[in-house]
């Protein structure tokens, strides 16, 4: 998983409530699209006319943000299903960092696992830096290591997360590498387990 550390980028305003997980990526997409095909088609519904060209009102189809590394969201962010997918679909399309005022839970988690930060701030915080975006100032940096943002015109916004979730997306790792950093205390009770209770385990073929 690749580390999280500092993000310097566009942040586009996408100030839209309950964007929910089948806005991001629709379920049919899914059942034809492998991993690494998501991105053409994340917010579908708002990104294409119905006759397939590009929706030029929608903010990610506009020449300033097109590209954007930095999403600013409204409230429940990623809501309704818990597919991962959402989140592939999303870093496809160039987005490393989601900040809104709150996440659909499990949108939130899964966003740890993939490398991509989600950043909770106040509503009034947010539409701040919306209107600062759509006025012109549109690329901030998001310091992971000293959580904090900041804006084009220098002002500092901290933020708070989970210590352990900074920690893994800082190392780049996702619920595996953590487990593995303990790889010898696995080993070292797996061969006494072997020698306590050698009937639970299988001879080698």
């Amino acid at each position: 998983m690749d580390k999280f550390v500092t993000l310097k980028g566009a942040a586009a305003p996408l100030m839209l409530a309950n964007v929910d997980t089948d806005c991001i990526i629709r379920m049919e997409r899914l059942s034809r699209l492998a991993r690494g095909e998501l991105g053409p088609w994340a917010f579908e519904a708002l990104r294409y006319l119905p006759d397939g060209s590009e929706n030029p009102q929608f903010i990610l189809n506009q020449a300033p943000w097109r590209g954007a590394s930095i999403l600013l969201a409204a409230e429940n962010f990623g809501c309704g299903s818990s597919r991962e997918t959402a989140v592939w679909a999303l870093w496809e399309l160039g987005v490393r960092c989601v900040i809104a005022p709150s996440f659909g839970d499990i949108f939130y988690g899964n966003c740890f696992q993939s490398g991509m930060l989600p950043v909770r701030l106040p509503a009034a915080e947010v539409a701040a830096l919306a209107a600062e975006a759509a006025s012109g100032a549109r690329e901030i940096t998001v310091d992971l290591q000293a959580q904090r943002i900041v804006t084009a015109a220098g002002r500092a916004i901290a933020f708070d997360i989970d210590p352990r979730r900074r920690a893994a997306l800082l190392q780049g790792l996702d619920a595996i590498g953590l487990t593995l950093q303990h790889a010898a205390d696995i080993d070292a009770f797996q061969a006494r387990e072997r020698q306590r209770r050698p009937w639970l385990y299988r001879a080698p073929l």
